[in-house]
């Protein structure tokens, strides 16, 4: 059996907004966080592309920008599943400048690199292929959708592909991406009876 299945970032994200009026410490801060405008109307148009119709199913993480993006992909033929095994890395801390100096680098690394009670790479990888076992062996869809976050689907990419933080990706001799992420960053991975036969990048956003 063939499956096609896209991991596309979330859409762009509302910046500058006040917290000073809560008491969320950064996990909650960072899993209520909005899309921009922008991001929903770049969500909408990508949405529209021939790639991107008529998907069996579209899944999301459980953070409300994922699932924001993740509506205009549906169809009247689609289900949807929100799943919380394609949430974004868990940091460990209550906000940004308790993080360590050059936190990114050191987790892409050291894939055993955390913070307090955050996660490695090495976990957010496990769960992921958790998830991914699920679209592939639990579910009749053929063509799948999930929208999540960069550094997880990183992380998910480094089971297959030798990535160079910052740099190339690469899936069997073959350079697949090699720039900075941006919104909406898709893979489409490829499976032949489980097996993943291809991994292609879909610069999306224009």
């Amino acid at each position: 059996m063939k499956k096609i299945i896209y991991f596309m970032r979330h859409s762009e994200v509302l910046k500058g907004i006040n917290h000073e009026f809560n008491n969320d410490d950064l996990f909650l801060t960072n899993q209520k966080s909005i899309l921009s405008i922008n991001g929903e109307k770049k969500a909408e148009e990508i949405s529209n592309l021939d790639e991107f119709s008529d998907f069996d199913l579209v899944v999301s993480s459980n953070y409300v920008r994922a699932m924001s993006t993740a509506k205009y992909f549906l169809n009247e033929n689609s289900e949807f599943a929100v799943v919380d095994l394609f949430n974004e890395r868990r940091h460990g801390v209550k906000s940004w400048d308790e993080l360590p100096e050059d936190f990114e680098r050191k987790q892409f690394e050291d894939f055993n690199f955390k913070v307090g009670d955050g996660e490695s790479l090495n976990e957010v990888k496990k769960r992921m292929l958790k998830g991914l076992d699920l679209l592939l062996n639990h579910t009749s869809a053929e063509k799948i959708l999930v929208v999540g976050h960069g550094t997880a689907i990183a992380s998910l990419l480094s089971v297959w592909c030798n990535i160079i933080y910052g740099g190339e990706y690469t899936f069997k001799d073959k350079v697949i991406f090699n720039r900075r992420w941006t919104y909406m960053e898709c893979f489409k991975f490829e499976f032949t009876d489980n097996e993943l036969v291809n991994i292609e990048n879909l610069n999306i956003w224009k």
